[in-house]
């Protein structure tokens, strides 16, 4: 654990670094998973795969995201400099809640709307299916599966918004927003 002041440590400990570009890797995978199964017949071992693909990617965001709740509250928040207007400000911190209950929300919607379904998430390599904690219904499936998608959909934008900010506070406003997580 690095031991720097966090009000002098130029970037985010090294936990935090790491989980945003796993969790970055793991929802491209999830994205590309979902967008790419219907490549596939229904039905076929593929399609299977790229799903089974994509509900671990999930599944694999909701155990990290807790971890790095965890190692970004006992590490802190490095300083940016220099600092953010008030409504930078705000709107980043809205964002990274969003983004955040994103992490947990969807990944829930996702395992409740795949047993409402009745469609079983195995454990990778064992044909062991994880157990359903709920009756099947299709209809209530259905419905989760709408919101998990529309939700799905919105972040596409959200996720482009944060890159874009990166990118902006980076290239245009020239301060530390991007450095502290490199």
């Amino acid at each position: 654990m690095e031991t720097v002041n966090v009000l002098t440590r130029p970037r985010y400990v090294r936990a935090v670094r790491q989980l945003h570009w796993w969790m970055a890797l793991l929802i491209v995978a999830a994205y590309v998973f979902v967008e790419f199964h219907g490549s596939f017949p229904k039905g076929s071992a593929p399609r299977n795969a790229m799903m089974q693909g994509h509900y671990w990617s999930g599944i694999a965001i909701f155990l990290l995201v807790w971890w790095r709740l965890s190692s970004r509250v006992r590490g802190g928040t490095p300083p940016i400099q220099p600092p953010l207007g008030r409504f930078t400000a705000t709107f980043s911190r809205l964002m990274h809640l969003a983004l955040y209950a994103f992490f947990i929300v969807m990944p829930i919607l996702g395992c409740l709307t795949a047993a409402y379904e009745g469609k079983q998430v195995l454990i990778p390599f064992t044909g062991i299916a994880l157990p359903v904690p709920v009756a099947v219904d299709k209809d209530f499936g259905h419905q989760l599966e709408e919101i998990h998608e529309t939700i799905g959909t919105i972040f596409y934008w959200v996720i482009g918004l944060h890159v874009l900010a990166a990118l902006w506070h980076h290239l245009i406003k020239r301060d530390n927003v991007l450095e502290r997580m490199l």
